[in-house]
Protein backbone atom coordinates (compact mmCIF):
# COMPACT_ATOMS: atom_id res chain seq x y z
CA UNK A 1 0.00 0.00 0.00
CA UNK A 2 1.27 3.49 -0.83
CA UNK A 3 2.24 5.90 1.90
CA UNK A 4 3.11 9.56 2.36
CA UNK A 5 5.09 11.51 4.95
CA UNK A 6 2.75 13.04 7.51
CA UNK A 7 3.12 15.09 10.65
CA UNK A 8 0.89 16.46 13.38
CA UNK A 9 2.28 19.54 15.09
CA UNK A 10 0.77 21.82 17.71
CA UNK A 11 2.11 25.12 18.94
CA UNK A 12 3.41 23.30 22.03
CA UNK A 13 4.93 20.15 20.54
CA UNK A 14 5.45 17.75 17.67
CA UNK A 15 2.92 14.98 18.27
CA UNK A 16 3.77 12.64 15.41
CA UNK A 17 5.80 12.33 12.24
CA UNK A 18 6.22 9.34 9.97
CA UNK A 19 4.75 7.50 7.00
CA UNK A 20 0.96 7.25 6.79
CA UNK A 21 -1.49 5.56 4.45
CA UNK A 22 -4.25 8.09 5.20
CA UNK A 23 -4.98 11.18 7.28
CA UNK A 24 -8.46 12.52 8.00
CA UNK A 25 -9.17 15.95 9.44
CA UNK A 26 -12.28 17.97 10.22
CA UNK A 27 -12.06 21.26 8.35
CA UNK A 28 -14.36 24.22 7.80
CA UNK A 29 -15.27 22.55 4.48
CA UNK A 30 -16.13 19.23 6.13
CA UNK A 31 -14.17 16.11 7.00
CA UNK A 32 -11.37 15.51 4.51
CA UNK A 33 -9.58 12.23 3.92
CA UNK A 34 -6.14 12.51 2.36
CA UNK A 35 -4.41 9.58 0.67
CA UNK A 36 -1.02 9.45 -1.07
CA UNK A 37 -1.32 11.19 -4.44
CA UNK A 38 -3.94 13.69 -3.24
CA UNK A 39 -4.01 17.05 -4.99
CA UNK A 40 -2.09 19.78 -3.14
CA UNK A 41 -4.39 21.86 -0.94
CA UNK A 42 -4.72 23.85 2.26
CA UNK A 43 -7.65 23.51 4.66
CA UNK A 44 -8.60 25.29 7.87
CA UNK A 45 -9.21 23.01 10.86
CA UNK A 46 -12.36 23.50 12.91
CA UNK A 47 -12.07 24.64 16.50
CA UNK A 48 -13.17 21.40 18.13
CA UNK A 49 -12.01 18.92 15.55
CA UNK A 50 -10.60 15.45 15.35
CA UNK A 51 -7.64 14.30 13.27
CA UNK A 52 -7.01 10.61 12.57
CA UNK A 53 -3.69 9.31 11.27
CA UNK A 54 -3.34 5.81 9.84
CA UNK A 55 0.41 5.04 10.15
CA UNK A 56 1.90 2.75 7.52
CA UNK A 57 3.27 0.49 10.24
CA UNK A 58 0.97 0.71 13.23
CA UNK A 59 -2.41 1.35 14.79
CA UNK A 60 -4.41 4.45 13.93
CA UNK A 61 -3.87 7.51 16.06
CA UNK A 62 -6.66 9.92 16.99
CA UNK A 63 -6.14 13.46 18.26
CA UNK A 64 -8.38 16.32 19.35
CA UNK A 65 -7.35 19.59 17.72
CA UNK A 66 -8.22 23.21 18.21
CA UNK A 67 -7.88 25.41 15.14
CA UNK A 68 -5.01 25.50 12.69
CA UNK A 69 -4.43 24.23 9.18
CA UNK A 70 -4.01 21.10 7.07
CA UNK A 71 -1.49 21.40 4.25
CA UNK A 72 -1.13 18.78 1.54
CA UNK A 73 1.76 18.86 -0.90
CA UNK A 74 2.94 16.26 -3.39
CA UNK A 75 5.11 14.50 -0.78
CA UNK A 76 3.77 15.51 2.64
CA UNK A 77 0.68 16.07 4.77
CA UNK A 78 1.13 18.56 7.60
CA UNK A 79 -1.46 19.21 10.27
CA UNK A 80 -0.51 22.36 12.17
CA UNK A 81 -2.90 22.83 15.09
CA UNK A 82 -3.12 25.64 17.60
CA UNK A 83 -3.66 22.94 20.26
CA UNK A 84 -3.74 19.15 20.06
CA UNK A 85 -3.91 16.16 22.38
CA UNK A 86 -3.92 12.43 21.67
CA UNK A 87 -7.17 10.68 22.59
CA UNK A 88 -5.21 8.28 24.82
CA UNK A 89 -3.84 11.28 26.80
CA UNK A 90 -7.27 12.74 27.55
CA UNK A 91 -8.37 12.88 31.17
CA UNK A 92 -12.08 12.24 30.60
CA UNK A 93 -13.10 13.59 34.01
CA UNK A 94 -11.25 16.84 33.35
CA UNK A 95 -12.72 17.06 29.84
CA UNK A 96 -16.23 16.66 31.30
CA UNK A 97 -15.45 19.48 33.75
CA UNK A 98 -14.13 21.63 30.91
CA UNK A 99 -17.53 21.37 29.20
CA UNK A 100 -19.01 23.27 32.17
CA UNK A 101 -16.50 26.13 31.96
CA UNK A 102 -17.59 29.70 31.33
CA UNK A 103 -14.59 30.05 29.02
CA UNK A 104 -15.56 29.21 25.44
CA UNK A 105 -12.07 27.95 24.49
CA UNK A 106 -11.96 25.60 27.49
CA UNK A 107 -15.45 24.25 26.66
CA UNK A 108 -14.45 23.71 23.04
CA UNK A 109 -11.27 21.85 23.98
CA UNK A 110 -13.21 19.63 26.37
CA UNK A 111 -15.69 18.84 23.59
CA UNK A 112 -12.90 18.06 21.11
CA UNK A 113 -11.12 15.84 23.63
CA UNK A 114 -14.24 13.79 24.33
CA UNK A 115 -15.06 13.49 20.61
CA UNK A 116 -11.52 12.20 19.97
CA UNK A 117 -11.88 9.62 22.74
CA UNK A 118 -15.19 8.40 21.27
CA UNK A 119 -13.66 8.10 17.79
CA UNK A 120 -10.58 6.32 19.18
CA UNK A 121 -12.79 3.82 20.99
CA UNK A 122 -15.05 3.13 18.01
Amino acid sequence: MADITAELVSVERLLWTGKATMVTAETTEGEIGVLPGHEPMVGQLINNGVVTIHPADGERRVAAVQGGFLSVSENKITVLADWAIWAREVDETQAQEDLKSEDELTRSRGDAALRAVRRFNS
